[in-house]
């Protein structure tokens, strides 16, 4: 009658290790393998969105002020809104997310008002909003903005992963692979390949059912429409 299955990160390097044929025992294998582990992390943030990592956070906006550094823990944006706080009822507004040309090239760029566009710079240290037009008036407007953050990094062996139980399988799998990959005298290459495809095919399984649900609805614009 339990649901508290987990493992944390001792016992998935052994996991991993038996899978790969690889005992785990020395500190410098542990430690070798724990490196795997947030290689693991940043390749999974390139591999799609990860529902759980999605937070919602805040940003006041200054008057006359376009840029805002959000934080060093996102691996990117997925939506934005505006809040304008002295409305009553207080109203958000959807903002466009543009590309840098659209950003570098604007012909007013100081021009003041209600925030309706943001580019977000990327950085290797932080991730930098620089929003469009200017607000016109401190404490009017309050940025929404929805990330997708990093997972948190391995840390001790007595810690548990950052990730969901439905995601162990394919947690366990990489790690599988990444140890293999690492000991080619121990790990010959059919057994690399396999623990790859095993790796790929857990992953696939995960990631078809973390993603969302909601219901998709298309209406056509008959406005749009030119009939000769």
């Amino acid at each position: 009658g339990t649901t508290t299955f987990d493992l944390d990160m001792t016992l998935a390097i052994e996991e991993a290790g038996e899978r790969a044929g690889v005992e785990m025992r020395g500190g410098y294998q542990m430690r070798s393998a724990r490196r795997s582990i947030n290689l693991l992390f940043a390749d999974w943030a390139n591999r799609g969105v990860n529902l759980w990592t999605i937070e919602e956070r805040t940003q006041a906006l200054t008057a006359k002020d376009g840029d805002y550094t959000l934080g060093t823990d996102i691996v990117d944006v997925i939506e934005q809104v505006v809040r304008i706080t002295a409305a009553s009822p207080e109203a958000r507004y959807n903002m466009t997310r543009v590309s840098i040309s659209t950003h570098a090239t604007r012909t007013n760029p100081t021009i003041t008002g209600r925030p309706t566009e943001v580019w977000y710079d990327r950085g290797q240290a932080s991730t930098i909003a620089h929003i469009w037009p200017l607000p016109d008036a401190t404490g009017s407007y309050t940025l929404y903005y929805w990330v997708l953050r990093r997972m948190d990094d391995a840390g001790a062996y007595t810690n548990t992963a950052d990730l969901p139980f439905r995601f162990l399988p394919a947690f366990i799998s990489g790690l599988a692979y990444m140890i293999a990959e690492k000991n080619p005298d121990k790990c010959p290459p059919d057994l690399i390949a396999r623990l790859e495809r095993r790796y790929d095919k857990d992953w696939a399984l995960a990631a078809s059912e973390d993603r969302e649900k909601a219901v998709l609805k298309i209406v056509p614009r008959s406005s749009s429409y030119r009939v000769n």
